[in-house]
């Protein structure tokens, strides 16, 4: 990663080259959604309960849909042989503001519905969320990157937010540290619902003469999103 002069911020194992900020907030889907939680969800194992040691049987994360301006066909979804992680990879997700970008140019977003196979007796949590990209912002101009994480037919929700200012042109990297806030039900499938844009604002930057992107996709470089996983045994 190139050597950025401006503000820089290390948060935990999160280094972000500009200025930096994260937002935590929860809330449930829309009344009458689909995806509302039932009176009554299965049970799960608790928070507080000690991480198991993965299943040995090879698990499957299929992309159940994906929907959105920033994932087009090419979006594809990849298991670790050890089950302690599946990546992500994006095709074509970049949100521009400025010269040369269309009025919709600005956000670009992603709604992945996952299901994910898991093996008789256990439950999963989602304990990381690893997201990685480029950035060219003119001074003036800013850049979100956010992720909406929920369990479908769960009330629990889990909203979490980075922001970049710039001047900037640099990797980027951001961590959404979820562990024990979202764990699958035990002996019911509920699919993973990861919902991610990225949006840019020109700002003080003149939209006549600069241009300002924000990129999460394996067209600007090697970038896979990678999304830890937590094993815990059904009781």
């Amino acid at each position: 990663m190139r050597t950025f002069p401006r503000g820089v911020v290390v948060l935990s194992m999160l280094v972000i080259h500009g200025s930096y900020a994260c937002t935590d907030e929860s809330s449930g889907p829309p009344p009458g959604s689909p995806d509302s939680p039932p009176d009554s969800p299965p049970d799960s194992p608790p928070d507080n309960v000690p991480l198991d040691a993965p299943p040995d049987e090879p698990i499957a994360v299929e992309i159940v849909t994906a929907n959105g301006s920033g994932c087009p066909a090419g979006t594809t979804v990849e298991v670790k042989p050890d089950n302690t992680a599946f990546t992500v990879t994006f095709s074509d997700y970049v949100a521009r503001a400025g010269a040369g970008s269309a009025p919709t140019d600005f956000r670009k977003n992603c709604q992945l519905n996952l299901r994910v196979q898991v093996p008789d007796g256990f439950s999963y949590s989602l304990t990381e969320a690893d997201y990685r990209g480029f950035a060219s912002l003119a001074d003036g101009a800013s850049a979100a990157q956010r992720a909406h994480y929920f369990f479908q037919g769960q009330s629990q929700t889990l909203d979490l937010s980075h922001m970049f200012t710039g001047p900037l042109a640099d990797d980027w990297q951001t961590m959404d540290r979820t562990a024990g806030q979202l764990v699958s039900p035990c002996g019911v499938q509920r699919n993973l619902n990861i919902d991610t844009e990225l949006i840019v604002t020109g700002g003080s930057a003149d939209p006549a003469t600069t241009s300002s992107w924000i990129a999460m996709d394996a067209a600007h470089g090697s970038v896979q999103s990678v999304f830890s996983l937590g094993w815990r045994r059904c009781p």
